[in-house]
């Protein structure tokens, strides 16, 4: 089973992972199975994160409650144990269980079936909905197959075709919203202005509504990874989620670009709306 090399041509690694780094032998001896080589060289690569804001891989290491491998113990409440037409896949303690090395944002599991050699497990789609699909290659290759358009699931988003694939390392981020007046620019001249002040950025894709004005378009700065949304509501916003340490550049190049989009700041708030009396004001709500 390929996948690791042409994922990493693909899919630009973060420069620092997170949670990539452990003993390997004490995690083995408490999952009870050796691990694939290529899930070992995905975790040292990319460590904790997500693939394309959908495909979140997790890693043995680091401390948080969200990460981690994990098998899948019991079966539903209720159901026979086991049902093998609704839950045709066996569950640890069984041989050959289904292990858990990823998730995605639908809250569907990702999971080897970890019968025979771990290089030739193959991975199982198990979605939200209690519906599974078989998949005959490794961690590695059904990420370069998704992210790269071969691998399709008819359990799992596709990635979006015109959008070069990308990977978020999970990591501590400060969560703004700029909520601005309207100013005499269209929107999209503003959007243009925003991105111009903030270059270079990528794209992380967009979608306008068929019944109104109400639309998104989502993007990143290349070189200091903010994630940045701009709304086209009434008010419009800008909301960006950023590593700490940056809070005061981030602050200084925003209201600059404001300033070129011809709008003023009304208001600065959290993520969930919640205004701040001042830029750096620390909430709950950041991670």
């Amino acid at each position: 089973m390929t996948g690791y090399d042409t994922l990493a041509r693909l899919v630009t690694p973060p420069t620092v992972p997170v949670d990539a780094r452990g003993d390997w032998t004490a995690v083995e001896n408490a999952a009870g199975v050796r691990l694939p080589d290529d899930y070992k060289r995905l975790v040292g690569t990319y460590g904790w994160g997500e693939f394309c804001d959908f495909l979140y891989l997790r890693t043995p290491f680091g401390a948080s409650e969200h990460n981690g491998i994990a098998w899948q113990r019991t079966y539903p409440p209720g159901s026979p144990d086991p049902d093998r037409e609704r839950y045709p896949y066996p569950l640890h303690p069984a041989p050959g269980g289904l292990l858990i090395w990823g998730t995605t944002m639908d809250a569907d599991r990702l999971c080897w079936l970890t019968g025979g050699e771990p290089e030739e497990w193959p991975v199982v789609v198990w979605s939200s909905e209690g519906r599974y699909e078989t998949h005959r290659t490794g961690a590695a290759g059904f990420i370069e197959g998704w992210a790269g358009g071969r691998v399709h699931s008819g359990l799992l988003c596709d990635m979006e075709p015109d959008l070069a694939p990308w990977f978020n390392a999970f990591r501590p981020r400060v969560h703004r919203c700029l909520r601005l007046s309207e100013g005499t620019l269209p929107h999209d001249e503003r959007l243009r202005l925003l991105r111009a002040a903030l270059a270079p950025t990528t794209d992380r894709g967009s979608w306008r509504s068929e019944h109104d004005e109400a639309g998104q378009d989502h993007f990143a700065t290349v070189d200091t990874d903010w994630l940045l949304t701009y709304d086209a509501s009434c008010p419009h916003q800008i909301r960006i989620a950023f590593p700490p340490e940056d809070a005061e550049r981030v602050r200084h190049r925003l209201f600059a670009a404001a300033e070129l989009m011809e709008c003023r700041v009304l208001e600065v708030t959290t993520a969930a709306g919640t205004p701040l009396e001042t830029w750096d004001a620390v909430t709950n709500e950041d991670e």
